[in-house]
């Protein structure tokens, strides 16, 4: 047995450096890792840096130091958004990683595979240019200055509500844009025309015309009763369409009302919808914790989610893919599917402010449904790199990605102003092998599984460090949310992956269902196949984790108790930032626990005190007084129950 530098220390100041600037913008410090949307992803310098403390080679143990991982095995049988995975190649390992659900593993294999960052450009610009050849004339309108047709930038929508004696729309807000000038663009509750000043343009409701109130008016001031939803309606026929925004020679917004022109292709996309082709069978909502909002919303189907124009869309982007080798397919397969979350009459309007360069909110800002009042239709296929469109994803996760993923460099604290580093040597791609006898030699490759890690092909005692970042407990239902994306994946690429998963198979809780948790026998099952596989004299299981419930840190316990593992070493690092959407304003943990365990053989001794009280006031020292007690717990022959009793008791 030999011990790793990462069992005595670990550069916590440095990591919360690091982590405290790339929480503000994750896929800004490493944006091969975000070509499509997933969730709660940790920083990948904090992976980074737990790596670098596995380097047995001094000279590399340096975080800013290219490589020190070659010939080394490290496995993530939880990958998710997979960054255990990019981490390690860079650094010359070879990895296996696992996951559940298909999306994962298709991100894996598509950011992670050697491919001409050329011909992906080649192809996205074939690609896009036969999309707009056939949709173009859904996504004009006429210039308000030219009278020339040039493409929509988005379309706001309010919310029909009614009440026993009127109907309203239904708005965040009656303001559209704070200028710079002081000035504001607002659309008239009465008429709807859009206006330039503090009052609307009429003083009195319209004839044929709903009025517009915020959505802070919850009741009618005649009646008296409560604006009801009516929710028998498709979720996408409950919205009206009120503004079109555009640009004028490209650049300078503008706001109007729908012309006769735009109400006419707006009729005519309403009269292709029947002719759309998608089973409606194959997009129909199981109920899952997330997925309960929708079905409470009488939302039952994913297609009612979708506009007829978002439609095309996908039904084209499925069309126009075909013909494209699969790796290239697969990575403009991923770019259309994660368009969605930018793409759907859930996404909602946030361009009113000046500070506001964006005007999308997308469909899972908060890691849940919301459903907006004033909702936003955008156009993917606009010109420009704006908010959410094909364009600007391309460059952001693809063109940006395929650079930065061949010339990888790291953000250098306590310099002045923004300095980086390259490192020479470092690629962050690799060669994906087929079988696990090939990861026995050479560097950089990868093998990817999908399905439960309850059950792993390697052999036992074959990899040297498994590294992941598990499913906190209830926190984020993945497989649930994933749905969104799934039901279109499966469109998209048919071949590519297993898409009959079984999501009783998810390591999450599920918390507000009514079936019983198996979160503990899973992870008890995923943890047992670590120790398994894992070099009983040397290796080492290292994970991040935080919870507020005592439910989750004794689900934790007792899975690590079964498979035998003894806790060597805790660290806490800055995990969150406080004012990311999802958790802004909650009483959430920022802080995430680092877990060094060894399989019960290592016979690696440290002897853990039991902690007098945990602190629930500190998101730092509570989450280390919570590892500190799982280590004390490893260390004593308890049962599940009495496991449950202590940490229910713990505070």
């Amino acid at each position: 047995m030999s011990l790793h530098r990462l069992d005595t220390e670990f550069d916590c100041t440095l990591a919360n450096k690091l982590a405290r600037l790339e929480t503000y913008n994750k896929h800004h410090y490493r944006p091969n890792t975000y070509l499509h949307k997933w969730w709660a992803r940790r920083c990948g310098s904090t992976f980074r840096l737990i790596l670098k403390h596995l380097v047995a080679d001094a000279a590399q143990q340096d975080y800013y130091v290219p490589g020190g991982l070659t010939g080394k095995l490290i496995l993530d049988p939880m990958m998710g958004g997979a960054t255990t995975l990019h981490e390690a190649i860079r650094m010359g390992a070879n990895v296996i990683g696992a996951d559940l659900d298909p999306i994962p593993v298709m991100q894996a294999r598509a950011s992670l595979s050697e491919i001409s960052l050329f011909d992906l450009e080649q192809a996205f610009r074939r690609f896009h240019q036969k999309m707009w050849r056939d949709l173009e004339p859904y996504y004009l309108t006429t210039s308000p200055v030219t009278g020339t047709a040039v493409p929509i930038s988005y379309t706001l929508y309010g919310l029909q509500r009614a009440c026993a004696c009127d109907a309203v729309l239904v708005v965040d807000s009656l303001v559209l844009r704070q200028e710079s000038d002081g000035s504001t663009v607002r659309i008239c509750p009465y008429c709807h025309d859009v206006v330039t000043g503090d009052a609307p343009c009429c003083d009195k409701p319209q004839p044929d015309k709903p009025v517009l109130v915020e959505k802070n008016r919850k009741r009618c001031s005649t009646c008296g009763e409560a604006y009801q939803e009516d929710v028998s309606l498709p979720y996408y026929a409950r919205y009206v369409p009120l503004v079109i925004v555009g640009r004028l020679n490209g650049r300078q917004r503008f706001f109007q009302k729908p012309d006769a022109a735009d109400w006419q292709i707006l009729t005519q996309l309403s009269r292709l919808r029947p002719s759309i082709g998608f089973d409606r069978e194959a997009f129909a909502v199981n109920r899952g914790r997330k997925s309960a909002q929708l079905i409470q919303r009488g939302v039952d189907n994913y297609l009612d989610l979708f506009s007829t124009r978002q439609l095309l869309y996908l039904e084209r982007a499925i069309e126009h893919l075909r013909p494209f080798p699969p790796l290239i397919q697969l990575n403009l397969a991923m770019l259309v599917s994660t368009s969605l979350e930018f793409n759907s009459m859930l996404c909602g309007y946030k361009g009113k402010n000046k500070r506001r360069a964006g005007a999308i909110r997308h469909t899972f800002s908060h890691h849940a449904y919301s459903f907006p009042y004033t909702a936003l239709e955008n156009n993917p296929l606009f010109p420009r790199k704006a908010s959410g469109t094909l364009q600007k994803l391309f460059q952001a996760s693809i063109r940006n990605g395929r650079s930065w993923a061949q010339h990888p460099r790291e953000r250098l604290v306590d310099q002045p102003g923004i300095q980086f580093a390259e490192l020479p040597g470092e690629v962050d791609a690799g060669q994906e092998v087929t079988a696990l006898s090939d990861l026995q030699e050479g560097s950089r490759r990868f093998y990817l599984r999908q399905g439960s890690s309850t059950t792993l092909p390697s052999a036992d005692s074959s990899v040297d460090f498994i590294v992941t970042d598990p499913p906190y407990f209830d926190s984020v239902q993945y497989s649930d949310l994933s749905a969104y994306f799934r039901v279109w994946l499966r469109y998209l690429l048919p071949d590519a992956a297993d898409w009959d998963i079984d999501v009783k198979q998810s390591a999450v809780d599920p918390h507000k269902l009514d079936r019983k948790s198996r979160y503990r026998e899973l992870l008890s099952g995923i943890f047992a196949e670590c120790y398994r596989v894992l070099d009983k004299e040397n290796g080492r299981l290292i994970f991040t984790f935080h919870h507020w419930n005592p439910k989750a840190w004794a689900a934790l316990t007792a899975a690590l108790q079964h498979a035998r593992f003894r806790l060597v070493n805790r660290y806490v690092v800055h995990s969150e930032n406080p004012i990311s959407v999802h958790i802004n304003k909650m009483k959430s943990l920022t802080h995430d626990a680092i877990l060094v365990l060894a399989p019960v053989d290592a016979a690696v001794e440290r002897e853990w005190e039991r902690p007098s009280v945990i602190n629930m006031q500190d998101s730092e020292q509570f989450c280390r007084d919570c590892a500190t007690l799982v280590g004390w717990m490893l260390q004593r022959p308890l049962t599940p129950s009495e496991i449950d009793a202590i940490w229910l008791n713990a505070y």
